[in-house]
């Protein structure tokens, strides 16, 4: 459709936390394997490049809010005059509607990616809700899709309304990419409340969380082997989430100085809980390599590191004496 985002019709803005310079600091990775990468996602192979050598400074967004009247939500998109905004995508193929007979008002804190993937909902809009509950009724467009959802809803205290197809007389919307120092404030906040909810843990050398062949196709055929070199080796413990609580996985990252496993939202598990000063351990497959969980190590100052295997995401490898000498590196 031609018409702008819904937010540059928004009349009435203001900023949350001001934007960041950031210096960002290089991953810990065998130069060789840039040189394996074919093909990256969430960004073009230059700018996952620049990522992962680092050694610049950046100046992360500002969180914004904005407010709107008189909004239709129908169908998960958000229409205004001459405006609009997909909040995921449509189940009718046409945008055409009656409007809404309903009308609230309420905050929306969801995001087109949290919708998408579990890794963005926990990491991103479970950050966006606090500023959703300061500022109005918190309101979402998704019923719960995924297995942990409840659990970590329940420990995050999220109250959220559901709201279908329904006119808003006044709806609150965030800008929230930046990742700034409110919004690395926020984060330690969700951490303390995730650890606080939890058996109590301790301090160990890492955690390997199995991926296997859920979701996204990023199959490592010797995963499980490589699981065990962790182990036998380095001392790591061993997580699968599905089979595991959320509590379960919280006790075994929490202490870990390494979180460890194939690119995927199943490593936000250890990402949102692993300690200040601990590591992220990425396997990635050379034709789908993705820096976007680098992005949120480096807002919490905490380690990157990384290996990119042979094969495509269908089915690929990495052999274990590229991984143990790069988690030498992240350990020296």
């Amino acid at each position: 459709m031609p018409f702008p985002d819904i937010e540059a019709v928004a009349g009435d803005r203001w900023t949350i936390a001001p934007q960041t310079r950031r210096f960002i600091r290089p991953a810990k990775f065998l130069p060789h394997h840039l040189d394996r990468i074919k093909g990256a996602q969430f960004g073009t192979v230059a700018e996952v490049l620049k990522g992962f050598r680092g050694n610049y400074e950046t100046t992360q967004e500002a969180t914004v809010g904005y407010r709107l009247k008189d909004i239709d939500l129908i169908d998960g998109v958000l229409y205004g005059q001459k405006s609009s905004r997909s909040l995921r995508p449509r189940s009718r193929r046409l945008p055409v509607y009656v409007p809404p007979k309903r009308s609230t008002s309420g905050a929306l804190f969801e995001s087109w990616v949290g919708n998408r993937w579990f890794g963005n909902w926990l990491s991103d809009d479970c950050l966006t809700y606090p500023l959703a509950d300061e500022y109005q009724t918190p309101v979402t467009t998704r019923p719960t899709r995924w297995d942990h959802e409840p659990q970590y809803t329940q420990k995050l205290d999220l109250k959220a309304i559901y709201v279908d197809d329904v006119h808003f007389d006044e709806v609150i919307l965030f800008r929230d990419k930046g990742q700034n120092e409110g919004k690395k404030k926020r984060a330690d906040q969700v951490r303390e409340k995730l650890l606080a909810s939890a058996p109590p843990f301790s301090v160990h050398p890492g955690v390997f969380i199995l991926r296997g062949k859920r979701g996204d196709s990023r199959l490592l055929s010797n995963e499980s082997e490589i699981a065990e070199q962790f182990v036998s080796k380095y001392g790591f413990r061993i997580i699968d989430p599905v089979a595991s609580s959320v509590d379960d996985i919280i006790h075994a990252c929490a202490g870990a100085r390494v979180v460890a496993g194939v690119e995927g939202s199943h490593l936000v598990h250890g990402l949102m809980v692993m300690p200040p000063d601990s590591t992220l351990f990425v396997i990635q497959p050379a034709d789908r390599v993705v820096s976007a969980l680098k992005v949120i190590t480096d807002r919490q100052g905490q380690g990157y590191a990384f290996v990119v295997g042979e094969g495509t995401c269908e089915n690929f490898r990495v052999e274990w004496s590229d991984i143990d000498r790069t988690l030498e590196m992240v350990l020296a």
